[in-house]
């Protein structure tokens, strides 16, 4: 007796930081799938990194976060990879495709995919196809470069492997049979059994009960740590612009509540944002959801065992419906994924709908999809309500509505200077789409919203970014227009602190806004410091240098202060100085790259090529740091 062959799994690691490379990485599943081809679908940090040799084929789906950073679930792999006792020919049985997430208005755009192909290869591992580079600035997202790199993927596994697409790499079961199964079950539980569990616990207990047992759901590593590292309140809500200038940035303090704060002046915290009450009541209206049900979510185990549950992913806890979409699902901010249309079209029961939702998720249909939703940021609630004849299960809204994801801030405060507090400077975030609809950031708005006299507690998670804390002996010089300013005030206010006890070395601060009148940010505070004695003095070797762009006809930013200083930068430098970068990812750090890039060329006597590379050295040594956002 013959026994047949099991199908080979086509193995697929992605990292991701915000979703989109899990989404990317499913979609290439999916398309798998249907022609034919069992998936194993990881994250990267899921996969032992010394198996690798072991594989004949491994498509790799990674993005690249910040000023060219790894994804905190590829680090391991990465460090594995970069071992010197690794051989030229280690990988040389294993073929692979990688394909990069990233954003073409950052200097190191897709750096993470780059250096993960040049790695591979240089370990012997053979390249199927080039490299498919994902770019957020295309007219369709990241899609506009995936679905060209896969039809080309799926030709050249063929070509190796006719196995792996038993009928070719073109045709496709029908999309129907891959339908039916959501990867969530759903246990509904009655009211009695649910309220039972939480009379007696207390609010701080209870509410992280509820997001530890709903946050599981988020796809891949997403969830972080479910359970927060502490609960917030706010305790000062003050406007830093000038009301009426157009610009709305906010200062906020806030206390911990439930357990003592722990960082140090250039981290992150990362904020759960409330979503809008009236969006969770109309969302379970459109849906036929009852928000007083209780439920039990468990996630279905897609490794190996398919008939399984992982434990890991089943709520501890029924938890109320309408809790369990505030605190895990996006209802009225974000974009669904295309996915999500290609979903409600088996849904829809009129027919013009179902043809429009094809169509949508069809390649023909991308642009237009992309014109329609992400350019629009039409959220969940909306697509909807576009389209009502669509009746979906609550098993496949958990599964494709987008989670809802904390926002990162740079904290502005000194934790040795306001122990138990931390403060934050916030941009109120609105913009107009193309079709001149209002949109408003999710959780600035919200917090700018939040009266400090109601105590509503925010969960709080706490972490290293790019701008390590620096000890008090370092030169320092710091760029920081706009709420770039907010990690270097926790700078000085602790140096101002470490001042008093010993001595410190100087910083130098170059600082920028739009007009003097609107929007220079703690303008007190920095003048203060720049006074005799103070931090930023010029008696203490540093400076405090302000660029208005908008004040005068000529526009002048930071990198122009820079070049007027370039003598106290380059003696700063040779002194050994860190320097620190933070704001707008758009062009503001290549702007003062290219600015140090001139002052180390003219005030250190060398060509321009050597400046660079004096430049790189720097960082390589970790003193230059850069922390940007878009």
């Amino acid at each position: 007796m013959v026994m047949e062959e099991k199908p080979k799994k086509l193995l697929i690691l992605y990292a991701s930081e915000t979703g989109n490379a899990i989404d990317a990485a499913e979609r290439l599943g999916r398309e798998a799938e249907r022609r034919g081809c069992p998936v194993l679908l990881l994250s990267v940090d899921d996969f032992d990194p010394s198996s690798l040799p072991d594989q004949e084929i491994v498509i790799f789906v990674v993005s690249t976060t910040g000023q060219g950073d790894n994804p905190d679930s590829i680090k391991v792999f990465w460090k594995f990879l970069l071992q010197r006792n690794l051989s030229q020919n280690w990988l040389s049985r294993v073929s692979y495709a990688v394909f990069g997430l990233g954003d073409s208005s950052y200097q190191k755009y897709n750096f993470v995919a780059k250096k993960l192909d040049k790695r591979l290869s240089d370990l012997g591992a053979t390249p199927m196809v080039e490299r498919g580079l994902g770019d957020d600035q295309h007219p369709s997202g990241y899609e506009g470069a995936l679905d060209p790199w896969m039809s080309t993927l799926w030709k050249a596994l063929y070509q190796k492997d006719p196995k792996l697409f038993p009928k070719g790499p073109e045709l496709m079961t029908s999309n129907m049979t891959l339908m039916d199964q959501p990867k969530v079950q759903i246990t509904y539980h009655d009211v009695a059994e649910g309220t039972l569990n939480f009379s007696s616990i207390p609010d701080v207990k209870l509410l992280e009960m509820q997001i530890e047992s709903t946050r599981f759901v988020l796809p891949g590593k997403l969830s972080g740590k479910c359970s927060p590292d502490c609960f917030l309140k706010m305790v000062k809500n003050d406007q830093l612009s000038k009301a009426g200038c157009g610009k709305d940035v906010r200062h906020f303090e806030f206390e911990a509540v439930s357990s003592t704060i722990e960082y140090e002046v250039g981290d992150i915290v990362h904020i759960l944002p409330g979503q809008d009450a009236a969006a969770v009541d109309a969302f379970m209206k459109r849906c036929n959801l009852n928000p007083e049900s209780y439920i039990r979510v468990q996630l279905k185990d897609n490794k190996e065992n398919e008939q399984g549950y992982d434990l890991r992913n089943t709520l501890k806890v029924p938890v109320r419906l309408k809790t369990f979409v505030e605190l895990a699902m996006d209802v009225a901010s974000a974009s669904p994924r295309r996915y999500f249309f290609e979903v409600m079209s088996y849904f829809a029961t009129a027919e013009h709908e179902k043809e429009r939702l094809q169509y949508f998720a069809s390649p023909e249909g991308r642009d237009d999809l992309y014109e329609y939703n992400q350019k629009e940021r039409r959220t969940v609630l909306e697509v909807l309500e576009d389209f009502p004849s669509v009746q979906m299960p609550f098993e496949w809204l958990i599964q494709l509505v987008p989670p809802l994801k904390t926002r990162a801030f740079s904290i502005s405060s000194s934790h040795s200077t306001h122990p138990n507090q931390v403060h934050l400077t916030v941009s109120v975030v609105s913009w107009t789409t193309p079709y001149k609809r209002k949109r408003t950031g999710l959780c600035s708005s919200w917090l700018a919203e939040l009266d400090p006299q109601k105590g509503v507690l925010i969960p709080a998670w706490f972490q290293k970014g790019s701008l390590p804390s620096p000890p008090p002996s370092l030169p320092l010089i710091l760029v920081g227009p706009g709420t770039g300013c907010a990690p270097f005030r926790g700078f000085v206010e602790e140096r101002a602190l470490q001042s008093q006890s010993g001595p410190t070395a100087p910083i130098l601060f170059f600082f920028g806004c739009r007009n003097e009148e609107n929007d220079f940010l703690y303008r007190d505070f920095w003048l203060f410091h720049s006074q005799k004695g103070g931090v930023l003095s010029e008696e203490k070797g540093g400076g405090f240098f302000a660029a208005f762009s908008r004040d005068q006809q000529q526009k002048v930013y930071v990198q122009h202060k820079m070049r007027e200083e370039s003598f106290k930068i380059w003696n700063l430098l040779s002194e050994g100085a860190a320097v620190y970068v933070a704001g707008s990812a758009n062009k503001m750090p290549s702007d003062v790259l290219l600015a140090f890039e001139e002052i180390v060329s003219k005030e250190g006597g060398v060509p321009k090529e050597a400046a660079v590379r004096w430049l790189r050295a720097l960082e390589k040594a970790g003193k230059y740091h850069v922390e940007a956002w878009s």
